[in-house]
């Protein structure tokens, strides 16, 4: 380790991140807007300071040290820091100003974007929306790497250095055949998916350990040799051409049943369920502006009537 006096420049910081995102020199060079010498450099003297490498660079390839991968989060952090006191210094109290990239979950995006991209102009009119659809692991990956400002997931995401704020619960309902004897049944109990052919989304998606829960809470052992689907729009597909039935959250019944080939069972209360939050990475120190975002998105959600409020 270097010198223990050693002040790193915020330059050698940032170059630092902006690799460790891109994992190439020219497009962190870009993404900085300097020039990749000068990028090196910044770096070369951030690791001489600290007295270790951070990035191995080959001809083929760019990537992090096992201490370059350890010392992210921190100088994250740091930049993060810099970046809120350069806004603050500059009189910029609304951090809910100019780009935002949100990130969204499948199971959520298709069927609560319209409204969003609606009704946060009118209420954000200077907030630019930049969306991102991805599954969760991969959302909090983003989020974490700063390629990502917060994102909209089902709770708890139980993740080191992310917080989360609560917006809204929403029941999931038993996606079927329209001419299925269940159609239409309002007190669905858990137990009787035992003798249901149950889809479920491919690994990976949060909607599938949810329903695998809602089993488990049941006294259920689905049969995993089942169809699976990449998204819940083939999960509806397959269930409309007989190959069983699935799980859908609340948001997305008016989306997905609009065909006419499918109908729907609601559980016994309590039904199973989800909350649905926003999270962001503490360290950006704008957790109050996103409690205010995330009350916004709730409302404009909560206004179908198909979930509750937290």
């Amino acid at each position: 380790m270097g010198d223990q006096s050693y002040q790193p420049a915020i330059s050698g910081l940032r170059a630092f991140v902006a690799i460790a995102k891109k994992l190439h020199f020219g497009s962190a060079a870009a993404d900085l807007g300097v020039s990749q010498p000068s990028l090196s450099q910044a770096l070369a003297g951030l690791e001489a300071g600290l007295g270790v490498q951070l990035v191995e660079r080959t001809t083929r390839r760019v990537m992090l040290t096992a201490e370059g991968r350890r010392l992210l989060p921190s100088a994250m952090a740091a930049c993060d820091a810099i970046d809120n006191f350069l806004s603050d210094a500059a009189g910029e109290d609304d951090p809910l100003r100019g780009p935002l990239r949100l990130g969204l979950i499948p199971t959520i995006a298709p069927y609560i974007l319209p409204r969003l991209l609606r009704g946060l102009p009118e209420r954000r009119p200077d907030l630019e929306l930049r969306v991102v659809e991805d599954q969760t692991a991969r959302l909090l990956e983003q989020l974490r790497d700063g390629t990502l400002d917060a994102a909209v997931l089902a709770l708890p995401a139980k993740s080191p250095g992310i917080g989360e704020i609560d917006m809204y619960d929403e029941d999931f309902v038993l996606a079927i055949p329209n001419d299925h004897p269940l159609a239409g049944r309002k007190r669905l109990a858990p137990s009787m998916l035992a003798d249901l052919p149950l889809l479920l989304l491919d690994e990976g998606h949060c909607l599938r350990d949810q329903a695998l829960e809602v089993c488990q809470v049941a006294g259920v052992n689905p049969d995993l040799r089942q169809t699976r689907a990449a998204s819940l729009t083939t999960a509806v597909q397959c269930v409309e051409g007989g190959l069983g039935v699935t799980l859908i959250p609340r948001t997305s019944v008016a989306v997905e049943t609009a065909s006419g080939e499918l109908a729907t069972a609601e559980f016994t209360r309590p039904r199973p369920g989800r909350r649905i939050g926003l999270v962001y990475r503490t360290s950006s120190g704008r957790g109050p502006a996103y409690t205010e975002l995330a009350a916004e998105i709730a409302a404009l959600v909560v206004e179908s009537g198909d979930v509750t409020p937290v």
